[in-house]
């Protein structure tokens, strides 16, 4: 296993931006650092997708999917409502929800905060539903240890090219809405190609939690990055009984 640093830990000072909005990025990634520190047991996923493209529709079919095989946390973030929290709940996950006030994007703090107000006592696996956005939220590390994006196949194949600091900032794709590729004007191989030109090293699984296509792949996914994360803690642990 390579020790290679997650593609959503790019350097700050690659973003050419203005001197406030370079430390504002600075300023979250150090509080990104802190969640780590603070929560260092789970397995943490930022979720990120353009609105519509079916993160908790996803979600609610992997909460059924991973029932009484881990247990899951969601911190759901929406400008204004808390919608997608309750229907989490429904299925029982347990979730809260971040409201940003009409911010198109969750920031490190939004998380840190938020920590305090869920119990994460035995969870396995936190998931960060991002707000519906393929821009502002490429830029932010929430201290996860993989970002995925969510591309449907009702917006097009072309947005990787398109917005292509999400997809390099990901270690996973998921074309969503699968179930509709016979329907409108989608070339998964382009999507695929073009994903891949802008990160070679990202993954790629075709989803719908309508017909069931690519589900368990997405959850034996899950279930393998969360072993990975127990056993690098547990050699971790070994090392330093010895050290």
């Amino acid at each position: 296993m390579t020790n290679k640093p997650k593609s959503n830990e790019m350097p700050v000072g690659s973003i050419q931006s203005e001197h406030t909005n370079l430390n504002l990025l600075k300023a979250n990634d150090f509080v990104a650092k802190a969640i780590k520190e603070k929560i260092p047991d789970p397995l943490v996923i930022n979720l990120c997708s353009s609105p519509g493209s079916g993160k908790t529709t996803l979600l609610q079919e992997t909460g059924r999917r991973l029932k009484g095989k881990i247990n899951i946390s969601v911190l759901v973030g929406d400008p204004e409502t808390d919608r997608d929290a309750v229907r989490l709940k429904e299925v029982g996950i347990e979730a809260l929800q971040i409201v940003t006030g009409g911010m198109c994007h969750i920031e490190a703090q939004m998380i840190y905060q938020a920590l305090d107000h869920i119990d994460l006592t035995d969870v396995d696996l936190l998931i960060i539903e991002n707000v519906g956005n393929l821009v502002c939220p490429a830029a932010f590390n929430l201290g996860e240890d993989y970002r995925v994006t969510l591309l449907a196949s009702t917006e097009g194949d072309d947005k990787p090219k398109k917005y292509p600091r999400m997809f390099l900032t990901s270690e996973l794709m998921l074309i969503s809405k699968s179930d509709l590729l016979p329907y409108v004007p989608f070339s998964e191989e382009d999507a695929v190609k073009d994903a891949r030109e802008v990160n070679p090293d990202i993954g790629a699984i075709s989803v719908s939690a309508i017909n069931g296509e690519g589900i368990d792949e997405w959850c034996d996914w899950l279930l393998e990055k969360v072993e990975e994360k127990k056993s690098k803690k547990l050699q971790s642990m070994k090392i330093q009984q010895f050290n």
